[in-house]
């Protein structure tokens, strides 16, 4: 079988007080995009899962305790499966970039082979809680997270452009949150409400990713790259995604965030790129 997990972009990113969970409180806009790794996942006959990746970024990944292997664990556990599986994941997603790439690959893996089963709810509520707090976000291609608990769909499906920009930076979103002095104060707007584009860019412009300065303190190079980013033609606004180290900038077309991507090719030689959408 073969499957597609796609990445997320941040788009906007809120963080409030800690919660007795250790977790911090966040509010964020999240949309899925187009890219995606590949996953090839069928039977095997031995007795223990063989779990490879190749790609770009495969060097990046934990190859021993990773989001897939503990996928298949925990189906195990519940008894959603009694096999093992030969998977083969083609990794087309940066690594510790804020993309989500770890976790998406989970999700999708057992999206897969769950499908109806019946303790299908038990086993989400596991994986969410093993897995990561932003497990439950690839649900929906589309959404606004008041907080970390309500996670609402987009009434309205929107259809944008991103240049996004990976500086082979790795950022432990640990190590970031762990920076953070202060908490901010939770927007009343309900996005996932918004039907109007124009009504959207102009509320996200005017919002913020709480963790980017922090991002930017610590590697300056991506202050640089955001904005060049938001001084291309056609570029709503520039931002990092999660907890970086990805820059990305909001387009008006495709074909504009094409010639974008040949500027910041030519004055960031070093850092890798891709046109994308949201799905």
């Amino acid at each position: 079988m073969k499957i597609k997990s796609y990445a997320k972009l941040n788009l906007s990113l809120r963080v409030g007080k800690k919660l007795n969970s250790g977790l911090h409180n966040i509010q964020t806009n999240t949309f899925l995009i187009n890219l995606h790794d590949k996953i090839l996942i069928k039977k095997n006959k031995k007795k223990k899962d063989r779990i490879t990746f190749n790609g770009p970024f495969s060097h990046l990944v934990e190859k021993k305790n990773n989001s897939i292997k503990k996928t298949l664990d925990i189906m195990r556990k519940f008894k959603i499966i009694d096999i093992f599986y030969d998977v083969q994941v083609k990794k087309n997603i940066p690594v510790f970039s804020g993309l989500g790439g770890g976790t998406s690959n989970a999700f999708f893996v057992a999206k897969y082979l769950l499908k109806k089963k019946s303790k299908s709810n038990l086993v989400w509520n596991s994986l969410e809680k093993k897995i990561g707090s932003d497990f439950k976000i690839f649900y929906r291609k589309q959404t606004y997270q008041k907080n970390l608990s309500t996670l609402l769909n987009y009434e309205k499906k929107f259809t944008l452009f991103f240049l996004i920009v990976y500086p082979h930076i790795k950022c432990s979103t640990q190590k970031i949150y762990s920076y953070v002095e202060k908490s901010s104060r939770f927007s009343n707007t309900d996005y996932y409400k918004i039907l109007s584009m124009q009504k959207l860019l102009k509320l996200l412009l005017n919002e913020k990713n709480d963790l980017q300065k922090i991002v930017e303190k610590y590697h300056p190079e991506i202050r640089n790259i955001l904005n060049d980013i938001k001084l291309q033609k056609g570029c709503y606004y520039s931002r990092i995604t999660g907890s970086g180290s990805v820059c990305y900038g909001v387009f008006k077309s495709k074909r504009l965030s094409i010639l974008a991507s040949k500027n910041i090719n030519k004055k960031f030689p070093n850092c890798w790129s891709e046109i994308t959408k949201t799905i």
